[in-house]
């Protein structure tokens, strides 16, 4: 049948009140990702019907989803394919909210830690800069129906319509530049979010995204490392609406003036990119009359948690706060005058006894073991016995919750699973600390008031610093 003819006899069809899709008609699909606690997942698709079904018409059994995930960055681009389980499906409308009634069916899709099959990022060495970088992959889908729907049978859909990225699709995007005295021009590109108008003045938080999140690309920052948690209503609602600035290294962090990736030289304690970034923040805040600058934050992970410190140490004056995760800073090359210029900024480092990438007792231990010496009183550490996870959803063949990479201890810090009890000394693993989602719903622990990572964060300003 030609093509004019099929959609003559499609339109004729609904016009009757019978199917818009013919038996084997090719259809498209939307795609919804999510960012998990590993990064991000696709986790539902929104396939088109081409005409109305009722509630109830679709099972998971509906329809077979099959997935080609590929890295175009490599010389062998294809990753791996195969089916993706269906856990539910429902009919909605073009959103995948549940309807009575309409033309689309909304397949919610199993996701985990182990499923690699549906996620949206790879790790891998890119070719254009050698180093090792998340990119997002090309994941294409073939949706076959195998149960008849109202009347609708045989539908495929192979071609992707909308896609949808829930959070990162709320932030702004924009390039910064900057001429530094001694490294020349440079551009970064950051993500940013702004809280509701509102009478009040707002903080803002800066995060900074670890090694394998640098690029010209700033949704890469906030997949990867799950930054959209800063924005979610919960965390909003302990800061009172915060302004969130996401900067993206155009290389990483700790790219030192003689161009190498660590702090094993004492020029590479040093970052080409310390003074572009904090132009950065300093222009965002100026811009925006309504951020209060005596409650900026500052947050990293890895390569972002040295440069969180890096940051603390040149500009020890300017930020309220800042949290460390799995920080690598090498305190053979930080001076004692240095160290002590930090004593008074509220300092919460959080890193995993299973770390084996970013040693604790190498870097978080020692850092933290200096400050408490040098006199430092509001300065933390979280130290985890591993980093697992809370949400009881995974769970490994034993039954334990399943464990990840010991270096991933951001997890617990994004999902604000960290908490302090007032009053209390030690750290992780004795009395004056709690993890896991018990730290959000303890209110006190034998009368001491219990405070959250985010809650301590949130009570910082540079007005109660000593000058």
């Amino acid at each position: 049948m030609k093509t004019g003819a099929l959609q003559t006899l499609c339109a004729l069809l609904a016009a009757l009140g019978g199917p818009a899709v013919l038996a084997g008609e090719l259809t498209r699909y939307h795609r919804v990702d999510e960012v998990m606690d590993w990064g991000a997942a696709t986790t539902r698709l929104i396939v088109e019907l081409g005409a109305d079904a009722s509630r109830g018409a679709v099972g998971a059994d509906t329809f077979d989803v099959h997935v080609r995930r590929r890295d175009p960055r490599l010389a062998e681009p294809l990753l791996e394919e195969g089916a993706r389980e269906v856990v539910e499906a429902y009919v909605s409308d073009e959103g995948g909210t549940p309807v009575p009634s309409g033309r689309y069916a909304t397949l919610v899709m199993a996701v985990g830690p182990t499923l690699s099959l549906g996620n949206a990022l790879n790790f891998a060495q890119d070719p254009a800069t050698g180093s090792h970088f998340n990119a997002w992959t090309e994941n294409a889908y073939t949706i076959t129906q195998q149960e008849p729907i109202d009347g609708i049978e045989d539908l495929v859909a192979t071609e992707m319509g909308e896609y949808t990225r829930l959070g990162i699709d709320d932030f702004v995007f924009d390039t910064a530049s900057y001429r530094d005295p001694e490294y020349g021009p440079t551009e970064i590109r950051y993500a940013h979010w702004s809280p509701p108008a509102d009478d009040g003045r707002n903080p803002l938080i800066v995060w900074l995204h670890g090694g394998g999140e640098g690029g010209t690309d700033p949704t890469i920052p906030l997949a990867a490392n799950r930054a959209p948690a800063f924005v979610a209503d919960d965390l909003q609602a302990v800061f009172g609406g915060a302004y969130v600035l996401v900067p993206q290294s155009p290389t990483w962090w700790m790219h030192g003036p003689a161009g190498t990736r660590g702090s094993n030289e004492k020029q590479d304690a040093l970052s080409i990119y310390t003074r572009a970034v904090q132009n950065l923040v300093e222009d965002f805040v100026a811009d925006r009359k309504d951020v209060d600058a005596d409650r900026v934050y500052v947050a990293g992970a890895s390569n972002g948690g040295w440069l969180t410190v890096r940051l603390l140490l040149d500009y020890p004056h300017y930020y309220a706060a800042a949290v460390a995760v799995c920080e690598p800073l090498n305190l053979d090359y930080v001076s004692e005058e240095e160290l002590r210029g930090i004593v008074d900024v509220p300092l919460w480092l959080v890193t995993a006894a299973t770390d084996r990438l970013v040693k604790p007792e190498e870097f978080p231990v020692p850092l933290y073991t200096t400050l408490r010496t040098l006199g430092a009183k509001d300065v933390h550490l979280t130290l985890l016995p591993r980093v697992e996870d809370m949400s009881g959803e995974y769970v490994a063949a034993d039954g334990t919750p399943h464990e990840y990479d010991g270096h991933w201890s951001w997890i617990p810090f994004y999902n604000d699973h960290l908490a302090l009890i007032e009053d209390a000394d030690g750290v992780e693993g004795g009395a004056g600390q709690l993890y896991g989602p018990i730290a959000k719903t303890v209110d006190n622990v034998g009368g001491r008031d219990v405070v959250t990572v985010m809650e301590w964060l949130a009570a910082q300003s540079r007005q109660s610093i000593p000058s």
